[in-house]
Order: structure tokens, then C-alpha cells, then sequence
């Protein structure tokens, strides 16, 4: 079992990102049966790494673009559960769904590892 602390690396400011926002849908039930979604949003830090690249899938009926991110974190995301809907993180103008959440504690007390697959978009901004 590794025995090295990273910590410090990962609330580091120079490879901690204080940009991202979650955006987390609960869903409550009524009196009267109805279902209601409450969306909140929550700035948090995180390490930001590329799961899987952007790849463009072209098709005869159009264009899908995918991709993943990998975020380590103390923020306790979630990949849905009862009354709470997967989290939606927003990263450089585009949005991941938490698809499954790893603990990352052999490293440092604490984290978190979270896999995020890129929702559909429309090409998006064209970053260097």
C-alpha cells in the first residue's frame, strides 16, 4: 500500500482549479404526488485531469463529439442516488455528468475521484 501523502500537491494553487461550479438536482415529492426538482449550484476546487479526449464521431446522420475528465477532490460529489440526481460539473464552458465516484483515500485522507463524461453539446468553444 503506497505510503506517500499528496495533499499538499493536490490543494496545491498551481494544480488546484477553484473554478468549477456542480450543479446538483434533489427531487422532492409533494402532498399531491408531484415531483420537484431544486437545482443548486456550488463553486468548488478540484484536480482536473483528461479521462478520455475529445473525440468527434462522425456519422451519417451528424457529428457526436465525447469525452471524460477525472476531478480529485474533497467535495463530496455524487453519481445519483436516492432523490438526488447524478451531479453536473461545469468546466471550461462545457458540462460532465459524475458517472461514478472512486474514493482516493490511498494517497490522502479525504479525496475523492470522480469520472465525468462530457454531455451532448454543439461543438462548443474552440479552446487553445
Amino acid at each position: 500500500m503506497p505510503t506517500l501523502d499528496v495533499t499538499d500537491v493536490l490543494l496545491s494553487p498551481e494544480f488546484l482549479d477553484m473554478s468549477l461550479v456542480v450543479k446538483r438536482s434533489e427531487q422532492t415529492v409533494d402532498n399531491d404526488g408531484f415531483a420537484q426538482n431544486t437545482v443548486t449550484q456550488t463553486q468548488f476546487g478540484g484536480v482536473v485531469t483528461v479521462d478520455r479526449s475529445l473525440e468527434a464521431k462522425r456519422m451519417q446522420a451528424g457529428q457526436v463529439v465525447n469525452g471524460a475528465i477525472l476531478i480529485v477532490t474533497t467535495y463530496r460529489l455524487t453519481s445519483g442516488n436516492t432523490g438526488i440526481d447524478a451531479d453536473i460539473v461545469a468546466y471550461r464552458g462545457r458540462d460532465y455528468r459524475v458517472t461514478f465516484v472512486d474514493p482516493y483515500t490511498a494517497y490522502g485522507a479525504g479525496f475523492v475521484q470522480a469520472h465525468c463524461e462530457l454531455q451532448p453539446f454543439d461543438g462548443g468553444p474552440n479552446e487553445q
